[in-house]
């Protein structure tokens, strides 16, 4: 028998009391800050640390806040990589059948997920990356590559001179966001049924070759929705990294507030900056989860 279809998006009377709610709710916000916090609403002097007129250019340039909103996409973007490889690598060796592998992972989970992220951020930056990076000598590579090279440096990772932090903070947010990651992989792999393995080593497949063409399809496609939801996470957790100088959303929104004593108008900003992020992305993980629901 084939399952039901699915039902249509309908506005009930639920939706609409809710609706309704959020709505008074902010109405009387903004009624509290008005008539007792006594506060005077101007967005003109944040709106031109959003976007700005640049007369040589003859065009409106992002200011300050979405240059800050790209520098969290693109860390974003960086540490959800690194952290993917960390946690999948981690979460293989989490159900392998070597002792010291099972270890290892284990230690390395138990460690960051027990240590609060504020405090994990300042011992990774100032113990780990602070005296790895510059070794590295990231902003010395690119400062001398070629003006193709730099420009493409420039759009993937930012201004040169902010190469490191931003390596530091793309550390940070992997190595800690890697360890959830780690579990949710775990998960995925020992959600599939033991008859799975059975039948693959019928076969003459190894444990590996079975991983990798059984299992691990079946995985994925298990592990997409808390892969999403904690990948949008990293997102909002990326705000914590502003600490160590970041010039990211968060960092960026605090400068202008503090320099236009607009503060109410300056966070809303930020935060509608941040809905609006992790929304897509919500929708974006949706849609791709719908279209590997088709191949089930």
């Amino acid at each position: 028998m084939p399952p039901p279809a699915p039902r249509g998006r309908r506005f009930g009377l639920v939706d609409a009391v809710v609706l309704a709610l959020v709505v008074v709710a902010a109405i009387y916000v903004v009624w509290r800050a008005q008539t007792v916090l006594r506060y005077n609403w101007n967005w003109a002097p944040v709106w031109g640390f959003v976007i700005r007129y640049d007369p040589a250019r003859d065009a409106w340039i992002p200011n300050l806040i979405l240059s800050g909103l790209w520098t969290t996409i693109r860390m974003s973007l960086w540490a959800a990589i690194f952290a993917a490889i960390i946690g999948a690598a981690m979460g293989i060796a989490r159900v392998s059948t070597s002792l010291f592998l099972r270890l290892v992972s284990r230690s390395y989970v138990e460690l960051v997920r027990n240590v609060p992220p504020l405090v994990f951020v300042f011992v990774v930056y100032f113990f780990l990356t602070s005296q790895i990076v510059p070794v590295l000598g990231l902003d010395v590579w690119a400062r001398s590559a070629a003006p193709a090279t730099r420009a493409t440096i420039d759009f993937l990772l930012g201004p040169t001179q902010y190469l490191p932090a931003l390596a530091s903070a793309v550390a940070c947010l992997a190595l800690f966001e890697g360890a959830y990651v780690t579990e949710i992989v775990r998960g995925g792999i020992e959600s599939i049924d033991r008859g799975q393995w059975e039948a693959s080593r019928a076969l003459g497949f190894t444990r590996w070759k079975c991983l990798r063409l059984v299992v691990l399809p079946q995985a994925i496609q298990r592990t997409l929705p808390p892969l999403a939801g904690q990948f949008i996470s990293l997102v909002k957790d990326s705000s914590i990294v502003s600490l160590i100088s970041i010039q990211d959303l968060t960092f960026l929104g605090n400068e202008v507030a503090a320099t236009t004593t607009r503060v109410f108008e300056a966070w809303i900003i930020v935060a509608v900056l941040y809905f609006s992020l992790c929304y897509a992305l919500s929708r974006l993980f949706a849609r791709l989860e719908t279209r590997l629901g088709r191949f089930r």
